[in-house]
């Protein structure tokens, strides 16, 4: 056979193109790194294409950079050996910096960040990443343990950037949970997408500054952000009354599930943003919200919202008022909103011209309201107007009762609803051709995060553990403690109990007594709840008379540095007595940065305290802070109280936060608030409580109740109450409504 002889010319080129495919094979490399020295060794040489593999286990006080410049074909990966083994821990971070690149698979927990963002796709101002992707990654509790430390947990920088199938969950200190920065050019009009991932449950604040999306910020909220979010699931995201904060333009909100979550979507800045085909179901949690409408040419439409229970800024639809001529921080005028083909099924409010009064007169005009389905399960008006509202033509909708607003443009009808396939309510008579479509897809929680991490986060309750007897004595109670775990109940049999130590509250504990068991201590406090702690007290007794001759004791303490989880105390069926050892003796004395979820006390005796049973005072910098969301008083006794029965303080005029809550019913006070150090000379001092119901109380030769509205259009209610040689109510009105 006679050898064929490839031209010179030929043989040059098939070889070229051997050595290209050859080298861009071996560029494609994958390397094993088990610490920070080969981890930023290996990255100096990585190439497109290369993976960048972190060995399985704990990274701890691990900061990354991840810098690199990939291509659409084959972008660099940071990946985890296997996903969801390897932890960052400690004071951990990771910053991003460059194109095409993929992180995926990582896990932060136990610690927080050191800098100012635990995930940042920036590694300076210079250094930004661009068509780079973080994906089924988990930030899980990363909190710095000061809750007022300011952090955020993601930052979006650059453009073409892309966040998905992430698990976030429990973000308690201040700090929005991930945002979106325009603060540059190389920011804006980025095109970054948001998608598929959970958003786990975030505890209420108490402040401004819990918010767990934000895309922009005041000063570039008139630049365009065009940033999709899409089929995110926001799960009992609770931080403040914005759940997702738009300010910027162009953004698209398409497809998400907002279930259980406190606050609303607020429009807050930024013009031209749509709003589709998402889910809000409350499922009658209070302050569960909708929508939030300020500026122009927003679009709402094609939604469901079902039982929602919030008002005004978290009303279903909340459209608001704006500020003539505003300042680019304030509220710019409602102009040419489209809300249509929306479902309102049983939620509690729609408030039109809402948050009008001296300042916000502009009310919203060329906008409409149209081919709406308002369903009201008791047939009950649900529209509620502050202002002129000529300025929102209604056309289309229909309802089953007859609103207050809309005039011909609601048909009142006898409506029926049935479930649809997607498991949503839709009218059965089809000619009611109004409300969210019927193919409008439910996001199911299990299409989002990464399938390899659990979503079974379950609020820890009292007396879900073991019970534990305890004998009477001295330090038997301490003794006891020392075997239990979360969730126990201490027992206590009858007799005496004498406490020489101090009971530290690290878990959620209750101790109670089916008969009578009575503490007595020595120390400037029986109690002392610590970060993560809560307490429930049921049938005991307290008594004072052998405790420290201090000024400033109490029976419960919050520790000094405040608590990151909010705390919760119970009482009932209790007594507690004789704590006038000294001046200023209070049941109950917070701390600066510590916060109550809820503070509930009831049937039970306090009597001579020279302090105040609640001493709610401790955030004073008038920022809008507070020390507890939810105080219920009801049917108790309190008798020689000093100081006050409740002292509770929310100073300042920020609007983003949900209480104060204060209830009081039915409760009987004698001889109270008359102490000379009680500088309120008040038995109740409540001030800037957002939600107050004071009612069949009986106050008899006591100080007067003092109750001053600060901020907002408060709910005040006072009913029934019998008060006897004691002064009428002093109830001072916020001074700006309208």
């Amino acid at each position: 056979m006679k050898n064929k002889v490839i031209p010179s010319f030929l043989f040059s080129l098939l070889t070229l193109l051997f050595l290209v495919s050859v080298n861009a094979f071996a560029q494609k490399k994958t390397v094993l790194v088990t610490n920070l020295e080969e981890y930023n060794q290996t990255l100096k040489s990585l190439q497109p294409g290369d993976t960048l593999m972190l060995a399985n286990g704990t990274w701890k006080d691990a900061e990354m950079v991840f810098k690199g410049k990939g291509t659409a074909q084959a972008p660099i990966v940071l990946i985890a050996e296997t996903p969801g083994k390897v932890f960052l821990e400690g004071k951990s971070n990771l910053r991003i910096g460059g194109e095409y690149l993929v992180v995926k698979g990582l896990v932060f927990r136990n610690g927080w960040t050191p800098s100012s963002e635990v995930i940042s796709f920036s590694i300076d101002s210079k250094n930004l990443a661009y068509h780079s992707r973080v994906t089924e990654c988990v930030i899980d509790n990363f909190n710095n343990p000061d809750r007022n430390a300011q952090d955020s947990w993601v930052m979006m920088f650059g453009k073409n950037n892309r966040f998905d199938h992430n698990h976030i969950e429990g973000k308690r200190n201040v700090g929005v949970t991930m945002a979106v920065r325009l603060n540059s050019e190389e920011s804006q009009d980025n095109r970054h997408q948001i998608d598929h991932n959970y958003f786990g449950p975030r505890p209420v604040l108490g402040s401004n500054g819990g918010e767990t999306l934000r895309v922009g910020t005041s000063p570039y909220s008139l630049t365009n952000s065009n940033t999709l979010i899409e089929n995110n699931f926001f799960d009992k995201c609770n931080g403040e009354t914005e759940i997702i904060s738009i300010k910027s333009g162009g953004n698209i909100i398409r497809g998400n599930v907002f279930f259980e979550s406190k606050g609303s979507l607020t429009l807050r800045h930024g013009n031209g943003n749509v709003v589709e085909r998402n889910v809000f179901l409350g499922n009658g949690k209070s302050e569960t919200g909708g929508v939030r409408v300020i500026n122009a040419d927003q679009r709402i439409v094609n939604n469901y919202f079902q039982d929602l229970r919030g008002e005004e800024f978290r009303a279903g639809i909340a459209i608001m008022n704006g500020v003539p001529n505003s300042s680019i921080n304030r509220y710019h005028q409602v102009k040419n909103a489209q809300i249509s083909n929306n479902s309102l099924v049983n939620v509690a409010k729609i408030e039109l011209a809402v948050g009008s009064d001296a300042e916000r007169t502009a009310v919203p005009v060329e906008s409409s309201f149209t081919n709406n389905l308002i369903y009201s399960n008791e047939g009950s008006e649900i529209f509620k107007v502050y202002d002129k509202i000529d300025g929102i033509s209604f056309k289309g909708n229909f309802a089953n009762f007859k609103p207050s607003a809309g005039g011909a443009g609601i048909s009142i009808q006898k409506i029926k609803l049935e479930k649809g396939e997607n498991g949503l309510l839709y009218p059965v008579d089809p000619s009611i051709q109004a409300g969210a479509p019927r193919d409008l897809k439910v996001l199911k929680i299990s299409e989002t995060g990464p399938s390899w991490y659990p979503k079974a986060t379950k609020e820890i309750v009292f007396g879900t553990g073991k019970s534990i007897p305890v004998d009477p004595g001295l330090n038997t109670i301490s003794d006891a403690m020392k075997l239990a775990q979360t969730g126990d109940v201490l027992e206590l049999k009858e007799g005496n109990f004498e406490q020489t130590k101090v009971l530290d509250i690290t878990f959620p504990l209750s101790i109670r007594s089916g008969k009578q068991a009575s503490i007595s201590f020595v120390g400037t406090h029986l109690f002392e709840i610590y970060d993560g702690g809560s307490l429930s007290l049921e049938g005991i007794q307290v008594t004072g008379e052998k405790s420290a001759d201090a000024a400033g004791n109490a029976v419960i303490k919050i520790n000094r540095a405040g608590t990151l989880y909010n705390y919760k105390l119970k009482v009932a069926n209790s007594r507690f007595s004789d704590m006038n050892v000294n001046h200023s003796f209070n049941f109950l004395e917070v701390s600066p940065g510590s916060f109550a979820d809820t503070i509930q006390i009831l049937n039970s005796e306090f009597k001579k305290f020279t302090g105040s049973i609640l001493s709610l005072r401790k955030e004073i910098d008038d920022l809008g802070k507070y020390n507890a969301e939810y105080v219920i008083l009801t049917g108790n006794q309190f008798e020689e109280v000093g100081g006050m029965v409740a002292d509770v303080y929310r100073g300042g005029t920020d609007e983003s936060t949900f209480g104060p809550y204060f209830i009081a019913e039915s409760n009987t006070v004698k001889n109270s608030g008359k102490n000379s150090r009680n500088k309120e000379s008040a038995s109740f001092s409540l001030i800037g409580v957002q939600w107050l119901v004071f009612s069949k109380n009986t106050l008899i030769a006591s100080a007067p109740v003092k109750v001053t509205e600060l901020v907002g259009k408060p709910y005040t209610c006072f009913a029934q109450n019998k008060l006897q040689d004691t002064p009428a109510i002093i109830h001072s009105k916020n001074q700006n409504q309208k």
